[in-house]
């Protein structure tokens, strides 16, 4: 008797607590490319699951993929195979349907794991489902690994030890596999209980009227794109949407429509980039959507001018950047709906120290992440952040975490590193750490391959400027930073204070003092008081450049005292530490002398 497959939802569970797992928590790429596979095959696309498109839908490659000389794809394949044999015979041991990728292609195979008495899997087995395009590709797996269930053939959840056991060692299987899923049952919902980090006011379990607490999701915001439009405009802002996407950490990139059949309800972290006609004709809009509620979160319209060639990547680079990093739209939505979360909040609590520099948010960021570290995360993302936390503690000298060290903060920029080789944020962090010490060419290198790597985040060219700007070169560093300050209203206050000092030192003074003013938003620091006093001076605010100047002694009588110093210890430039002490000795700040 030919049992039907697996229904769609028991797939899709199982899938959701395989991604969930701590196996698949140690591979982010593999966790992407599952999910890619699985969603595409219960769409009815299987016959889409070949090499090429994954390795553009799924690890960001353009059309001139050749997979003979790239092997991302198999090499990828094979460890996704690997991981899942890893995972059933340990924590999934217990999972109703077994989910698994065979040898010769790419199409997803399912069987039922019932659980049975040795000696009658006759009566009780489950089958392989699979769609006719996958059959053929099963078979070699059989022939390659002999010790392996053929297609078709029922894999029991515990097999017998003899030929005709006995009654009493047949119950004792049976009890045994019944415990076993007892415990493993009791393993997920612990790890469910105790995945969120973070501070008090993120980690309380959310709790409705009349319904549980809403479950907990370990993984980055998951994007998808869907192009609805024709035309080479909306060809071109596909093209660069998806380059764009695929070049930022702070996302799992899959690139393909999400399935209208999914259960919604289970996936609040996934969102969808829709590619549609806009009002006129050579219009795109894009509109972004929450998958599990269809909110939208963003809708631009982009004309035939702005997504012509030249221009259309500066305006995906600028609605990106507003909605992908953590400041965005999409982690901004997670957050006020109170969904638990472990990384994304962590990241949140990040960008909140940067929007509000002191050291009660800067502890509390660190001290999030840093439990994420302690736990095992296996993200390049986690340790970027914490390095360049680290780099803060020991500048602004915070209490946490104790006695930071700059030698400190460089191991964990170069774990972030290793971890992820193509990751922006973290060679952007051990950039910033190198500027911190001086190198200032190693500095350089560093931040303009963060840039290279995505050059549709802002946030990364004006990383870029701002350390351009800082050894030297302000008539480079100054227009990246400042196109950048400009495409993006929601930027962080330092990308102003280094606008501020490229404008100054290329004697731009309406520019500096419009830079300075922007820092008034932020808690009090020495050298953004510094700046906007510069800058009321500039602007012939007199008053205002009095009262500046009472702070600034008032609060740091130390820099006050001796700006130079600080200058110096910061490793700025001798020509802009010497600009900079002679317009603050101007404004009766410093010695004389």
């Amino acid at each position: 008797m030919e049992h039907a497959p697996p229904a769609a939802p028991a797939v899709r569970e199982t899938l959701e607590r395989l991604l969930a797992s701590e196996t698949f928590g140690r591979s982010e790429r593999a966790r992407r490319l599952l999910r890619y596979l699985v969603e595409r095959e219960q769409a009815g696309e299987a016959d889409r699951l070949k090499g090429v498109s994954i390795a553009m839908d799924v690890f960001g490659k353009d059309g001139d993929f050749d997979a003979s000389t790239d092997a991302v794809v198999r090499v990828q394949a094979g460890r996704l195979r690997e991981l899942l044999e890893q995972y059933f015979a340990n924590e999934g041991v217990a999972e109703p349907v077994r989910i698994a990728i065979p040898r010769g292609g790419y199409v997803p195979s399912y069987e039922l794991n019932a659980i049975r008495l040795p000696g009658d899997a006759k009566s009780a087995s489950g089958t392989i489902a699979q769609r006719p395009d996958a059959s053929a590709e099963a078979a070699p797996a059989a022939a390659e690994h002999p010790d392996h269930h053929a297609p078709g053939e029922p894999v029991p959840l515990m097999a017998p030890a003899a030929p005709a056991p006995s009654l009493t060692r047949q119950l004792r299987f049976f009890w045994a596999a019944m415990v076993l899923v007892i415990v493993m049952l009791g393993v997920l919902i612990a790890r469910q209980s105790n995945a969120f980090l973070g501070s008090a006011d993120t980690a309380a379990p959310v709790e409705t009227a009349g319904a549980a607490a809403q479950p907990i999701f370990d993984s980055l915001p998951l994007i998808y794109i869907a192009v609805k439009a024709d035309g080479p405009e909306a060809a071109r802002v596909a093209t660069s949407l998806r380059a764009g996407l695929a070049g930022f950490d702070t996302i799992d990139f899959i690139g393909r429509d999400a399935d209208s059949t999914r259960d919604q309800s289970a996936d609040p972290v996934s969102f969808v980039f829709d590619i549609a006609p806009g009002p006129a004709a050579g219009d795109v809009t894009v509109e972004l959507q929450s998958v599990a509620t269809g909110r939208v979160l963003l809708s631009r319209n982009l004309t035939s001018v702005e997504s012509a060639p030249g221009m259309v990547e500066s305006n995906i680079a600028s609605l990106l950047t507003s909605t992908v990093p953590a400041s965005g739209a999409i982690y901004s939505y997670i957050d006020q709906s109170d969904i638990r979360t472990s990384q994304i909040g962590c990241l949140v609590l990040d960008d909140r120290y940067y929007l509000d520099m002191n050291a009660q948010t800067h502890e509390v960021a660190y001290r999030c992440l840093e439990k994420l570290a302690a736990e095992g995360t296996k993200s390049s993302l986690v340790y970027a952040e914490l390095a360049a936390l680290h780099v803060e503690a020991v500048t602004a000298h915070y209490a946490y975490p104790p006695e930071a060290t700059l030698e400190k903060a460089m191991s964990l920029a170069h774990r972030a590193v290793q971890m992820g080789p193509m990751s922006p944020h973290a060679h952007r962090a051990l950039g910033y750490l190198n500027s911190r010490l001086g190198n200032a060419d190693e500095a350089i290198r560093l931040m303009r391959k963060a840039y290279e790597l995505n050059t549709y985040d802002l946030g990364m060219a004006a990383a870029y400027g701002y350390g351009l700007i800082f050894t030297g070169k302000y008539g480079e560093g100054t227009p990246i930073l400042s196109h950048a300050v400009e495409a993006f209203s929601g930027h962080p206050t330092w990308w102003d204070y280094g606008l501020f000092v490229g404008a100054f030192m290329q004697g731009d003074m309406k520019k500096a003092a419009i830079a300075s003013e922007s820092l008034r938003t932020t808690a009090s620091k020495s050298h953004y008081l510094a700046a906007r006093l510069i800058g009321a001076r500039i602007s012939g605010r007199d008053k205002l450049a009095s009262e500046l100047a009472n702070q600034l002694t008032a609060e740091f009588p130390k820099f006050a005292a001796d700006p130079r110093a600080t200058f110096v210890d910061r490793k700025y430039p001798a020509d802009l530490t010497e600009r900079l002490v002679q317009a603050l000795r101007e404004a009766g700040i410093g010695n004389p002398s």
